[in-house]
């Protein structure tokens, strides 16, 4: 597949042209496990589907945002990817399908993510047992709502799990340049329109757009994924490297020669180990004794 380029410049004539690329792309991702259930449902005022394996440990769940650069995407979409990681985990799964740009912009998203997770709260979920997770811009999105929830003075949860994040809307990272040529899902030009059309005029540093310049003190342990070939990978490494500075418990592991969202290759051993690795993760960090379910104070402050 021919990597994208713009034909259009200026107005938002190009989101259609963007979408279409987007959903080519999603086709890699597979079809959904044939063992799980899927239900479109409400958390609060947000909508998503609840994605539900066979083999659940009861309480545990994951709050999961997908990729698309903040203008594609959908639960639907990206049912073989999550499905297989609440497979690995676990764990049930609420996909949320968070506002998408141009229609809705920066903060849209930040602010759908903490309003799922105040309604999982104070629906009686454990925050010891939810793990905030996501691929690509919804990787980013993940560490954003985090940010959000410590910001607010709720509960937070027990781990976040990304896979390729898109953490930096500033577009910083050296692997930019230097893995151009080995990326055949994104390239620059891309992500530049997708930020252009979420931010407006948003500072593409802003912590909540890009986790990679926030202060990650007291965030749950962390786990990313990501390719040494693609062009997100120095994103992973700056998250590592905020996590190390505010000494929060972070794993980021770069696997050999992998692209973007490796983990869609099914077939491939280094898919199967990483998927295998997060799901231990999700488990571990959510395995406790005896769960309770507290009514946790709610926060009608908003951190953003």
């Amino acid at each position: 597949m021919a990597l994208w380029t713009p034909t259009r410049k200026g107005g938002v004539s190009d989101i259609e042209e963007l979408r279409t690329q987007f959903a080519q792309l999603f086709v890699r991702f597979g079809a959904a496990p044939s063992d799980m259930s899927f239900e479109a449902a409400q958390l609060g005022p947000v909508a998503g589907e609840w994605e539900r394996p066979a083999r659940a440990h009861p309480g545990r769940l994951i709050l999961y945002f997908h990729g698309g650069g903040f203008v594609a995407g959908s639960p639907e979409t990206h049912r073989g990817l999550a499905g297989r990681l609440a497979q690995a985990g676990e764990a049930d799964l609420f996909s949320v399908d968070y506002r998408l740009a141009p229609e809705y912009f920066f903060p849209a998203p930040v602010r759908d993510g903490i309003d799922a997770y105040r309604a999982l709260l104070a629906q009686g979920a454990d925050s010891r047992q939810i793990v905030l997770a996501g691929d690509g811009s919804g990787g980013g999105l993940a560490f954003a709502v985090a940010l959000a929830i410590r910001n607010a003075g709720l509960a937070m949860p027990a781990a976040i799990a990304a896979m390729s994040p898109w953490a930096d809307l500033s577009l910083s990272g050296w692997s930019l340049l230097t893995n151009q040529k080995s990326d055949n899902w994104l390239n620059w030009s891309l992500l530049f329109q997708c930020a252009r059309h979420y931010l407006r005029k948003a500072n593409p540093a802003d912590a909540y757009a890009s986790p990679v310049f926030a202060n990650l003190k007291d965030f749950p342990p962390v786990m990313v994924h990501a390719g040494s070939a693609e062009i997100l990978r120095d994103d992973a490494s700056k998250l590592g490297d905020r996590a190390a500075e505010a000494q929060t418990p972070m794993s980021v592991e770069i696997y050999d020669g992998m692209g973007h969202l490796f983990q869609t290759e099914r077939e491939s051993n280094e898919a199967k180990v990483s998927l295998s690795r997060l799901g231990q993760f999700i488990r571990n960090k959510t395995r406790i004794e005896e769960a309770t379910l507290p009514q946790p104070e709610t926060s009608e402050s908003d951190a953003i």
